[in-house]
Order: C-alpha cells, then structure tokens, then sequence
C-alpha cells in the first residue's frame, strides 16, 4: 500500500485517521481507540454535534430535502459514517434527544423518529441508525416487519409505489439491505424470514454485477459510476461493495466487474477523486470538490480492495 497515500490520509479529520488505522493499517485497539475517541471532541463530527438544538433536531428538519439545510435524517447519516463511538457521552446525549423530541411530519405519519415512516429507503436508514447507535426496540421489530412486506417479487425494494413500478431498484434496494444487516449483526437474530429477504436482495445487486441491467448489461444508471460521499440515499457501486465488505467472508465472484469498475476510477497518484456533489441536501461539507482527491473515497476504496483483492493495490 502506498505510503504517500497512507500518510495523506492520516493527515485529515479524526473521523478518517481513526477507521485508516482500523481497517488499513490494523493498528492497535488503544491506538485506535484513541483516535475515534477525538471524533467527539475535535473536527467536523464534533462541530456537527454542538449544532443540535434543545427539541433534537439539526436545522429545524426531520428529513430536509430544502437547499443547504441541515436534518436529523442526514446528519445521523453522516454520524454513522464518521463511525463515533455510539457510546461517548456526546453522542448518547444526541441520540437521547431525537428519541424524545424528533417527530415525523403528520403526512410521514407523525411517528417518533426511530420508529419511522413509509418509504423503505427512508426506514432503512432508520433502522441502520438505531442499530448503530443503540436504540433498537419493539418500533424497530414493526420497521423490520413492513420493509418484509415491502420486498417486491424480483427480490428487492423500490420506493415508488406498486402502481408506478413492481420492479426493485438500487438504491432503495441497498438502503433496505442497510438496515436489515445492521439489525441482523445488532440483535444477532437468526429469523429465518429475515435471512431470506437479506438473500434475496442481495441476489438481486450480484445478478447484475452491483450496476448492469439483467436484460442488457449495460450500465444501469451513469451515477452508480461515480462515488460520492457522503451517499444519503444514492446509490453508488462503492456504497454497494462496501456493504458486501461489512458482511464479512470471502467475495462473490460475480463482483469482480464491479472491483474492476472501482480500480479503473483510480487516479495515477494511487487516490480516488471526489464523486459529484450534492447542493441540495448537504448543511455540511466534508468532501473535496468534485474531480479532486478525495480522502473519504480513498479510505472506502483502499478497504474494499484490502478485503476483495489485495493484488489489486500493487495494479495501475
């Protein structure tokens, strides 16, 4: 692994020193523990922190798809991808405060935020951050139970409704696959029904290589291509192999188009650049500008290729 680029990326937030030293350099656990314990106390996950008000909420919004606004939906997001530890007392004092304060807009079915709303991308996202941060409860088994009853015929999700669609998409298929994992390695649940629907969906990304079409080939959508972060609910194949790397084991086969997709996006100085950025949703900016390195695609790609390829980091 190239030392330049280590070094790069160990000179950046807490929040990425700490998973490089976890995933890319298999550091001590002290060491590493030292690092993700700053996420909370300096840089940007601790400046996000200060920005929640009294009733929960970032920005006044639950969801938040207004311009340049901040919300609990994506900034859990963000929190979650950060990797600060659920346990710091910052962090739990947050996380207290959307479960008490946090509601869904009366059309989302006004809910407390943990217990979600209709859309499987959207409860998918729940569910992982309530898996994440500690908070599952008898709300999370209904949100597990209606993204069950959501799953299409092909084996996905899509969060069009039935009369738009009957066919499953990727992004609101991974989004699902998300929380169900996250719920799955949380509760340590061997429900059967479970199990199958986690299969089926991911059935459905490997038939299609994490980005083809099955009836072409071709290249699905051009943004699944290009890797931003952070992701919200676009899908991308970074977002996608990374999923299949928190699943542990050995690769399926059938993602070696999608590897090599990820390699052929490598710039000539061993980073990746900065995916397309996001104006609409993004209170907080955390990512280079599109086409300039990027610390935080660097650090996903390099640990999807440590466990997927290694030869692949020796490649050009």
């Amino acid at each position: 692994m190239d030392e330049d680029v280590i070094d790069w990326l160990l000179h950046a937030d807490p929040a990425i020193r700490w998973q490089v030293q976890r995933d890319l350099l298999d550091s001590p656990p002290d060491l590493v523990a030292a690092e993700r314990a700053l996420a909370t106390r300096e840089g940007i996950a601790a400046r996000i922190l200060e920005l929640q008000d009294d009733r929960g909420y970032w920005g006044g919004f639950t969801y938040g798809p207004q311009r340049e606004r901040d919300s609990v939906m994506w900034t859990l997001h963000l929190l979650l991808r950060f990797g600060v530890d659920p346990e710091a007392p910052e962090v739990r004092a947050a996380i207290e405060r959307v479960r008490e304060g946090v509601r869904w807009p009366q059309e989302d079915g006004g809910r407390p935020f943990f217990a979600g709303e209709v859309e499987e991308c959207v409860n998918g996202g729940v569910l992982a951050y309530a898996a994440y941060f500690g908070v599952l409860d008898e709300a999370s088994d209904r949100l597990v139970d209606r993204l069950l009853g959501q799953r299409l015929s092909d084996g996905g999700w899509n969060c069009d409704p039935v009369e738009e669609s009957v066919r499953s998409s990727f992004d609101s298929t991974l989004c699902a696959l998300e929380g169900l994992r996250a719920y799955q390695r949380a509760t340590r649940t061997t429900d059967a029904s479970i199990t199958d629907a986690v299969r089926t969906g991911e059935e459905y990304l490997l038939e299609r290589n994490l980005f083809r079409r099955r009836s072409t080939g071709e290249l699905a959508n051009p943004q699944y291509a290009t890797f931003a972060f952070p992701m919200y609910w676009f899908y991308d194949v970074l977002r996608a192999l990374e999923h299949f790397r928190l699943n542990g084991g050995a690769p399926d086969e059938r993602l070696a188009p999608a590897l090599e997709l990820l390699l052929a996006q490598r710039l000539p100085d061993g980073r990746w650049p900065a995916g397309p950025q996001r104006p609409t949703l993004r209170g907080y900016v955390v990512e280079a500008p599109e086409g300039q390195p990027s610390r935080w695609n660097t650090l996903r790609a390099l640990r999807v290729l440590r466990w997927a390829e290694p030869a692949a980091l020796t490649r050009r």
